[in-house]
């Protein structure tokens, strides 16, 4: 039975590895496609549009402006994009249910294993995925709704942004509490799975209690790191959140249960000792 429950669980993984995958690449398309129908409304592109329109009008219809068919093209294809990509991030997040249920059938150190693979998986993804798209938009007379900007912000990318800008500390703050703590955090509950029989299980011990401090501060970073993200010395017209922070999200919670039984595993070695 326990085996059997072993590879489910890692099936599981598998799954959520394969979702995780796909949600990845569908978000980076639905960027691309929405960096192309931004372009299309750029103040040049529009005004252009404009003549065209005019030009149809006058023509009585004889000229076409190809313009309308092709954006509403690209905005067809940017809503399959996004609805795709956040398919796949419920596929991949759904899987951790399972392995949470496990609790109640397999032992602490295999469900730590197992959950703590689990959050690295929803945190890689969640670090190297968008998390955010903000587009600044004014209204221009004649030309109408003009995108001024557009940006896609995520975790890593925003991280080596602010190193560019000169925000160095705000890119140290983020790069320790939302990349290498948890990154330490994770690693640390595999550690703690694998070597529980051996010399390094009472070093581990320790270590984890030392960081266990910090696990509540990454939650705290990313919620400030997103209020700061949408603070702009412009108007930011729309922030939308994208699929990086559901898998972000999603590593929280369940490194949180997992770190849970990961201490009462903890315990379990410290008596032994």
């Amino acid at each position: 039975m326990k085996y059997i429950v072993y590879a489910v669980l890692t099936l599981l993984l598998a799954l959520m590895l394969f979702f995780a995958t796909k949600a990845y690449s569908e978000a980076k398309d639905y960027e691309r496609t929405t960096k192309q129908l931004i372009d299309e409304m750029s103040a040049k592109k529009l005004a252009k549009f404009q003549l065209k329109e005019l030009a149809e009008t006058l023509s009585m219809g004889f000229y076409k402006n190809r313009k309308k068919e092709i954006v509403k093209t690209l905005e067809k294809t940017q809503k399959i994009h996004q609805l795709q990509s956040r398919k796949y991030a419920l596929y991949a997040i759904l899987p951790l249910a399972g392995i949470l249920l496990s609790y109640f059938f397999i032992s602490l150190r295999a469900f730590t294993f197992f959950g703590a693979a689990g959050a690295l998986i929803m945190l890689i993804f969640g670090l190297v995925s968008p998390i955010m798209m903000v587009t600044i938009h004014k209204e221009v007379e004649y030309l109408g709704d003009v995108v001024l900007s557009f940006e896609s912000k995520g975790v890593i990318g925003s991280i080596g942004k602010l190193f560019r800008n000169g925000d160095a500390v705000v890119g140290w703050v983020i790069l320790l509490f939302s990349v290498l703590i948890p990154f330490i955090k994770t690693f640390s509950m595999l550690f703690v799975a694998l070597f529980e029989n051996t010399r390094f299980a009472h070093g581990i011990v320790k270590f984890f209690k030392m960081i266990g401090k910090w696990s509540m501060v990454d939650v705290f970073v990313v919620a400030t790191f997103l209020v700061y993200l949408t603070v702009n010395k412009g108007n930011v017209s729309r922030a939308e959140v994208e699929v990086g922070l559901y898998f972000f999200l999603a590593y929280v919670i369940i490194s949180m249960l997992v770190s849970l039984s990961a201490d009462r595993m903890l315990h379990q070695i410290k008596n032994k000792v």
